[in-house]
């Protein structure tokens, strides 16, 4: 595997069904090994029910305030410098409690495709 050198640019960043938006910063074809994404979701908003099939996410929060929610069964207050792990196909959502947009990085293991994201709604 050679090494990879990415620059942010802000122009990439899009948005996607689940309520949010996206920047990807790390999603290798070569290396299906690990993903890293910001999100980034808009105050007052929840993002859509989902689960991430046979991938682990890593939340860590950049900016704001979040209730990330997991099963319809158990909820977690989020804020700058928390890190969270959700488990494999774990069906999973966020909500926004802050005043400015939340910004957090997303590291998927294994690496981040649309065939391992299953929108819940």
């Amino acid at each position: 595997m050679q090494p990879y050198h990415y620059s942010q640019v802000e122009d990439d960043e899009f948005y996607t069904e689940e309520r949010c938006h996206i920047l990807e910063l790390l999603n290798n074809p070569d290396d299906r090994s690990q993903s890293i994404a910001r999100a980034r979701v808009e105050p007052g908003v929840t993002t859509a029910w989902h689960r991430l099939k046979d991938t682990v996410e890593v939340y860590l929060i950049l900016e704001g305030e979040g209730f990330l929610e997991l099963n319809e069964e158990s909820g977690y207050e989020l804020s700058k410098g928390d890190l969270f792990r959700i488990p494999k196909d774990v069906p999973q959502r966020i909500t926004n409690r802050g005043d400015g947009d939340l910004l957090f990085l997303c590291f998927c293991t294994p690496a981040f495709s649309d065939q391992c994201y299953e929108l819940l709604e």
